[in-house]
């Protein structure tokens, strides 16, 4: 029971030493994130329209 105990108060004190997030970070990472998801999923879609186009054409 002691150990159960023990780490308990080794948890409690290890979470205290944590360092959460503000809102502006947290809202400031998902904004560059959502940004950068974007703009790779328009590069994508811009070279699937070029090749699709380039083997229609070929075809």
């Amino acid at each position: 029971m002691e150990k159960i105990k023990n780490y308990y108060q080794q948890a409690k004190s290890e979470l205290t030493k944590v360092i959460f997030p503000t809102k502006d970070q947290i809202r400031n990472a998902f904004v560059s994130v959502f940004v950068v998801v974007a703009v790779v999923s328009l590069f994508l879609a811009m070279i699937d329209m070029i090749m699709s186009y380039t083997l229609s054409n070929i075809i």
